[in-house]
């Protein structure tokens, strides 16, 4: 099967692109909006809606295999590639590319494409890879009518695991109304929080220890004994701002984290933003020792300055957290996101194979097959941050995917 032409299209992502290191600098929140100047290079406002690129491959047949194209939330920051990016404009490089193009096996199909993007598109980053990545994903599987997952399966060399991998969901900044939202519908790992500034986090984390009491006595309330989620706060480095970079006080308030968390398994995304990705490193490294070294059963969880698989590999190979974020869009092509989460099975490194609020339906589509193949610790729903749409989203999908795959064994 062969792609006989190419197709464009301007779309929405499910949330905002933010300029976090405006928010951080006291950029005032007004409803929705932000007001403040922006900081961050390719931010024209604090906040913009988020946009897409829905990447169309026409097959031989008629059918066409979508992928979609974009920048996660806080793009432009610790590494991670700027919010600007091909538009409509890059059609015609990327017809010389694709048409013509063999789609029956994915590997190959994709090989051969980013072989001829650095020529075709000078400077195309992550953002494109990862819709051209979905788009072929979805070729090679009308090809060979199956699965996406059954594709990665098979050229991945990978056991197809009829069983479902657990969800992670995200509050945004409703994080009271969006957890009752989440224990009601028994996600396996939640809230997320969005503790991206003081005022969030407390001047020494305060403000995070009340919710994480609040949210244990919510969850036995709603959930009952039965229910035990685990607890995940993506806190963007506030505990480590809080106490001036103190590795053994940020030790000692995540142990003060669990035990207000009542028993539930907890885990800290980004509990330090240091500058650099070897500062990050072995700062990690040295506080996941601390955590061991007083009996803290908290997990921290990888995400500032580990975009790439490069990246990833240093983190896991440093023994710098116990969990890590694949962050799709960031990480490059659907192929990366799989390796990846190989690679962390591999070092002992749980993966949340995660994304942006700012991705779509389909990239959220394509997500849970990547998950079905690869078996992370953890999925994120996604995209928005409403949290109904995005359970249903990736539940159904996963849900959809197994029933077929339980009938054809």
């Amino acid at each position: 099967m062969k792609v006989s032409d190419v197709v464009l299209v301007p779309g929405l992502g499910g949330f905002f692109h933010d300029d976090l290191a405006a928010i951080r600098g006291g950029a005032v929140a007004d409803g929705q909006w932000y007001r403040g100047r922006p900081v961050t290079s390719g931010f024209s406002s604090v906040r913009t809606p988020a946009r897409a690129l829905g990447i169309g491959l026409r097959l031989e047949d008629g059918r066409i295999a979508w992928g979609d194209a974009m920048a996660v939330q806080y793009a432009g920051l610790d590494g991670r590639d700027p919010l600007d990016g091909p538009g409509e404009g890059a059609l015609g490089e990327l017809r010389d590319v694709l048409v013509g193009l063999e789609v029956d096996a994915f590997r190959p199909a994709l090989a051969e494409v980013l072989a001829a993007l650095p020529e075709a598109l000078p400077g195309a980053g992550a953002a494109l890879r990862y819709g051209l990545s979905q788009a072929l994903l979805g070729a090679a599987a009308q090809a060979g009518s199956r699965t996406m997952c059954e594709v990665l399966c098979a050229e991945y060399d990978l056991p197809v695991v009829v069983e479902p991998v657990p969800v992670y969901a995200q509050t945004g900044d409703e994080r009271y109304g969006n957890a009752d939202k989440m224990i009601i519908k028994r996600v396996d790992a939640l809230p997320h929080g969005l503790i991206n500034n003081r005022a969030k986090f407390g001047a020494e984390g305060e403000k995070l220890l009340a919710y994480v009491g609040w949210l244990a006595e919510r969850i036995t309330l709603l959930g009952g004994a039965d229910y035990r989620p685990v607890l995940h706060f993506d806190c963007y480095g506030q505990p480590g701002a809080a106490f001036d970079g103190d590795l053994p006080r940020v030790a000692e308030y995540l142990e003060r984290v669990e035990r207000a968390a009542g028993g539930l398994a907890v885990r800290i995304e980004a509990p330090i933003d240091l500058a650099g990705r070897e500062a990050q490193i072995e700062g990690m490294r040295r506080l996941r020792e601390l955590l061991r070294e007083r009996g803290c059963g908290v997990g921290i969880v990888a995400d500032e300055w580990c975009n790439t698989l490069e990246d990833i590999d240093a983190f896991v190979s440093a023994g710098a957290c116990d969990l890590l974020q694949v962050k799709m869009p960031d990480v490059g092509t659907v192929e990366d996101s799989v390796l990846a989460v190989l690679r962390c099975r591999a070092g002992g490194v749980g993966a949340v194979l995660g994304g942006s609020c700012t991705e779509t339906d389909r990239s959220a589509r394509t997500s849970v097959h990547v998950a079905l193949a690869s078996r992370p610790e953890v999925q994120l729903a996604k995209p928005g941050m409403g949290v109904d749409e995005a359970l249903m989203i990736v539940r159904n999908e996963q849900a959809r995917t197994l029933a077929v795959l339980a009938a054809s064994r």
